[in-house]
């Protein structure tokens, strides 16, 4: 059946010999793709090597300090479910132009001189990743159908390759501009700026494009979360090594350069190591998602990583300054290989699509729940304790359950 809409409806790839949906030229397009992502992770990584600045700024407890990190953790998951609808109403291309300029706007409000203007930015950040989170896959599997399983890579390697990018260049910006953290994050903007002008031409072509006649595709139920994955042990076991695996990576997010710089490493190499361990990550998610999917059995793998967790966390405690590479190097390998043998778990332990997206959204519900205690945790503990031994010990507790799970998730079972 042949219809004329206003707005697009969901489509099918094609629709009379030509692509249902109208977008720019392809190059544009794959700009626009790595520019947005490219954001998507700067503006959490820019502000770890500033914490300590920004708490002698307003004040702030450590566990006051925490909640930069783990607003936009919480939030994520609050933005998420809102996605659908706002897709389904305005479109793709307008939705991810409308996140992408609340994201640079959440990046200035957050450098205003007020407390409430610091955590109202965290807020608006965290919402508009989380809706970037669930668009913009999509989009790349519908607009790459052939290549979607390298344009993923690619757009997910551009958002760590961004995250490495702001880590390593926060501290010298701050230098370079003369005005404090302020002028560090807020110039962050500019970089959001820059990738919603990338996707204009998305928007604008589509919009002009929009009444051509196209050919309705069935509408996939959007499948509810039923009580099949939440009464699972297998789930809870999924979603335990993943929530595990992101609370280190979001506690290391917020405290691993002020943990170097408290034990006497000059600010700018704390943020240059922090930089290179999310440059590390790139290899252990890229390759680890390979192997599992090559075993039957993945137990063996995920004790590797929790294995690997637990040792940089361990020489982060015995040498935090002179094996701060050597932890860079084993953590970022850990890390971005225990998020990437999470999100196989997703698919390797369901059987159909609705089951993999009941775990899916199990598994995300979960894991940022236990996420975002880790940076309000782990400043509790610094501030309860003086230092950051305790905090590295529950990590390193938090690895070993990390690795019981694993074990279980990795058993050749489905959901």
């Amino acid at each position: 059946m042949s219809v004329t809409r206003a707005v697009p409806p969901v489509l099918d790839q094609k629709a009379g010999g030509r692509t249902a949906a109208p977008y720019a030229h392809p190059a544009l397009l794959l700009a626009g793709i790595v520019l947005v992502a490219l954001n998507m992770r700067a503006c959490l990584a820019a502000v770890s090597p500033m914490v300590a600045e920004i708490q002698r700024a307003f004040g702030l407890s450590a566990t006051a300090s925490g909640l930069i990190t783990t607003v936009p953790v919480l939030f994520q998951g609050v933005g998420a479910p809102l996605t659908p609808r706002l897709t389904r109403r305005f479109g793709t291309e307008r939705v991810v132009l409308g996140a992408v300029l609340a994201l640079g706007a959440g990046v200035l409000l957050r450098v205003l001189p007020s407390v409430a203007a610091l955590y109202a930015g965290c807020v608006v950040i965290g919402v508009a990743i989380a809706v970037l989170n669930v668009s913009m896959p999509g989009l790349v599997k519908r607009e790459f159908p052939q290549r979607a399983a390298a344009m993923t890579g690619v757009y997910s390697t551009t958002m760590l390759v961004g995250a490495t990018m702001a880590a390593g260049l926060s501290v010298p910006l701050e230098h370079a501009l003369g005005g404090g953290w302020q002028a560090s994050l807020g110039a962050w903007s500019v970089l959001a700026l820059v990738a919603a002008v990338a996707w204009l031409p998305q928007v604008l072509k589509a919009r002009q494009e929009r009444t051509v006649p196209l050919r309705v595709a069935p509408v996939t139920p959007v499948p509810d979360f039923g009580t099949s994955s939440w009464r699972s042990g297998l789930a809870w076991q999924i979603s335990v090594f993943m929530g595990i695996s992101s609370l280190l990576v979001y506690t290391l997010v917020a405290w691993m350069p002020t943990i170097l710089a408290d034990h006497g490493m000059p600010r700018g190499e704390a943020g240059l190591v922090f930089a290179f361990s999310n440059l590390v990550q790139v290899v252990g998610a890229f390759l680890v998602p390979l192997a599992a999917g090559r075993m039957t059995r993945q137990r063996g793998l995920a004790l590797v990583m929790a294995g690997l967790n637990g040792a940089g966390v361990l020489w982060l405690l015995l040498a935090p300054v002179s094996g701060a590479w050597f932890s860079a190097t084993v953590l970022g390998l850990a890390q971005g290989g225990s998020l990437g043998l999470g999100l196989a778990f997703i698919v390797l332990r369901t059987d159909s699509v609705p089951g993999a997206a009941r775990l899916g959204g199990m598994s995300q519900a979960v894991g940022y729940l236990v996420a975002a205690a880790g940076p309000v945790g782990a400043g509790a503990l610094h501030q309860l304790t003086g230092g950051w031994d305790a905090t590295l010990l529950v990590m390193l507790v938090l690895a070993a359950v990390a690795a019981v799970a694993g074990w279980g998730a990795g058993r050749n079972r489905t959901v």
